[in-house]
């Protein structure tokens, strides 16, 4: 039986991680110039953190619990489809956003010297809040899921969508104050779509806890390795490689995995 302090300190922490675009969007706002590659060792850092994760936790957790249930063949081939699973989710998702609004394109701090234009332009940075709402909210399951099994694991998690979410704010609150002139909206409109993370958190709960059985919670953690990955591999790494140089988004990656290791080790 989940306790609800245990419920409550998993709801924080996807809270906590999804107001991290703030943030972001007030390095975009008093940040000058952008520490590129700073940003890109950290989103290096974040793709690490979650790849280690989703492989050498995640997905060995939900195959062990699933082959408890339904034995070694099935139990590893529920396990792969359940991962491959939350890889089509996310790749869904992400063909949904217009790539025009799509927030993971690099963008920095230097974007708000630009002059504000036409309000009509108020469409573009609220399809671009949107868009980061849409991508936060798997992100923000798969936070709360992983806390609620693990919690020492969850504020890994945590910190590594934090991570990622920060330059997310920048990307958002950038096309907002471009459009409207008017940091404040910018700022608050920035922040609102981080709840999206939290969002998903209360869903998660209220659907999926009546229903939890091994099974299920078998397959949502590897469901969430599969989206983890893909994250990493489909916005993380690449916006690193944009921000900087190829080797700095490369040692955070690096840096990251070894920083899990270690405190995985050491909380083990």
């Amino acid at each position: 039986m989940i306790s609800n302090e245990h419920i409550l300190y998993a709801l924080l922490l996807t809270l906590g991680a999804g107001l991290s675009t703030g943030i972001g969007s007030a390095i975009a706002f008093f940040a000058r110039p952008t520490n590129k590659s700073l940003l890109s060792f950290a989103l290096g850092l974040s793709g690490g953190v979650m790849v280690y994760v989703a492989f050498v936790e995640l997905f060995q957790e939900a195959k062990v619990g699933l082959q408890g249930v339904y034995g070694h063949p099935l139990g590893s081939l529920y396990t792969a489809l359940a991962f491959f699973g939350g890889i089509l989710l996310i790749g869904l998702i992400d063909r949904l956003v217009p790539s025009v609004e799509n927030p993971h394109e690099p963008h920095t701090a230097e974007e708000m010297d630009r002059k504000p234009r036409n309000p009509k332009l108020m469409r573009m940075g609220l399809m671009t809040a949107l868009a980061i709402a849409i991508h936060n909210f798997p992100e923000g399951i798969a936070t709360f899921i992983t806390a609620l099994e693990d919690p020492a694991l969850g504020v890994a998690i945590a910190a590594a969508v934090a991570i990622h979410n920060i330059p997310e704010g920048v990307a958002v609150s950038i096309p907002l104050y471009y459009a409207t002139g008017n940091r404040r909206k910018a700022f608050r409109l920035s922040l609102l779509s981080g709840l999206a993370e939290p969002a998903g958190a209360l869903l998660a709960w209220w659907f999926l806890a009546p229903l939890l059985s091994p099974t299920l919670l078998g397959c949502t953690l590897a469901a969430v390795a599969g989206i983890m990955v893909f994250i990493s591999l489909d916005e993380l790494l690449p916006a690193a490689r944009e921000y900087g140089e190829a080797h700095t988004a490369i040692y955070g990656v690096v840096s990251g995995m070894a920083i899990m290791a270690a405190s995985l080790l050491f909380l083990g």
